[in-house]
């Protein structure tokens, strides 16, 4: 079942990554969790154009460099491996010698180039890889039971709730382009491109190069923009595949349907982007902030960011206090030059602030809106006519009950 966005794009229900020609998926358990999945594959049949991008922590995670070194031998990918439960990451030269060794074991089953293979990990800093574990888990990947897509979306999973996975297609020369996606994120998520990893492919031919320029793009204005603690992982990482199956002329930035490649890949990543913020660690709400008026799309950015990331408006949007206060006072440190009596704020229909100054308004009204699933801050700084949206979620009693036993 489709259903149509925008500029001819539609969305996949029931889209995954593997939703494009030419791409399987899979997990198995191989024990480095208790029970649950937590080594998961995907593959494309032939060599796919690639491009990534990575957290900018100072602690980048060993399975990072290595993907990095694989997509610079001649940007090409043509298989991810990824484990859940050891993050490999603060674990210096051994854990580096240990990514590579999963990326080796891996291509070797393929029967593929080494540097085609990406491999990413996600869990506890500090222990080491069991690559016993992975090895023997690795010997799964040919019973075809396992290639299905939504064991890839669970085995990457920590102490997310449930599968994040997203479709579009749109059509171009005559072929149908699709463009899938996988993510994973719950807790210490605050991008700035977590524990965040976002795999995404398509059987449109792009050059690499172009798709490296589309990924950056859509990544700022999507995965960059959400934030569930305000933690930026060791381990975020967002990855694309292009292995052109769809049998298109070349995309490029010259390209007359280039822009509609580029809405496509952003309508998939907002998709999982909202997806990983609704399951933010003990959320039950999300938290769409949408400011506008701002004089660049840059400074809109950065006053969304600042709100949604506010454990003030998070804690009120929990406890359904319309504390409008918060909202503005977060806007006054993003950073941005914010001229307060140019501000207003609405919380969905709700005006709050206009020009600077309090509105009357029922606070029963703002409470009863604020118990709802989705909530929604606009916030207008009056300066210009640039907007930006950020999504997040609230702050409740079950995020500190499971970051302080997430090891035990």
């Amino acid at each position: 079942m489709k259903t149509a966005v925008n500029s001819g794009i539609s969305v996949l229900h029931d889209g995954s990554v593997t939703s494009p020609a030419g791409y399987r998926a899979g997990g198995v358990h191989c024990g480095i969790r208790r029970k649950k999945l937590d080594l998961g594959w995907l593959f494309t049949e032939t060599p796919a154009a690639a491009a990534g991008v990575y957290t900018t922590n100072r602690f980048r995670a060993a399975p990072l460099s290595v993907t990095r070194e694989s997509i610079g031998y001649e940007q090409k990918l043509q298989a991810v491996l990824v484990n859940s439960g050891v993050a490999n990451a603060c674990t210096g030269n051994r854990g580096l010698e240990d990514a590579r060794q999963m990326r080796r074991a891996f291509s070797e089953v393929l029967g593929i180039e080494e540097h085609l293979v990406a491999v990413g990990s996600t869990g506890v800093i500090g222990p080491l890889l069991p690559l016993e574990n992975i090895k023997e888990g690795i010997k799964g990947y040919g019973e075809a039971a396992n290639h299905i897509s939504g064991r890839f979306e669970t085995a990457i999973q920590t102490t997310d709730t449930c599968e994040k996975k997203a479709a579009v297609q749109f059509e171009t020369g005559g072929r149908v382009i699709t463009v899938g996606g996988a993510a994973k994120g719950s807790g210490m998520v605050h991008p700035d491109m977590a524990t965040m990893l976002g795999f995404l492919t398509t059987d449109a031919d792009i050059c690499a190069e172009a798709l490296q320029k589309a990924l950056r793009e859509t990544v700022n204005r999507t995965f960059n923009m959400i934030t569930v603690d305000g933690d930026s992982s060791t381990n975020d990482m967002v990855l694309v595949m292009a292995n052109g199956r769809a049998g298109n002329i070349q995309l490029h930035e010259e390209h007359p349907d280039w822009e509609t490649f580029v809405s496509a890949l952003e309508e998939v990543c907002m998709m999982l982007a909202k997806q990983i913020a609704r399951d933010g660690e003990g959320a039950t709400k999300l938290i769409e902030t949408t400011v506008s008026g701002a004089l660049t799309e840059e400074a809109a950015r950065r006053a969304a960011k600042a709100v949604i990331s506010s454990n003030l408006v998070k804690t009120a949007v929990f406890g359904a206090d319309p504390n409008w206060g918060r909202i503005v006072c977060a806007a006054g440190y993003s950073g941005e030059s914010v001229e307060p009596e140019k501000i207003s704020v609405k919380l969905g229909d709700l005006p709050l602030v206009r020009e600077g100054m309090p509105l009357p308004f029922d606070e029963a009204e703002g409470a009863e809106y604020l118990k709802q699933d989705t909530i929604r801050i606009f916030l207008d700084l009056g300066q210009g006519e640039a907007e930006a949206t950020a999504w997040g979620c609230d702050l409740t009693y079950d995020y500190v009950k499971i970051n302080a036993s997430y090891r035990t």
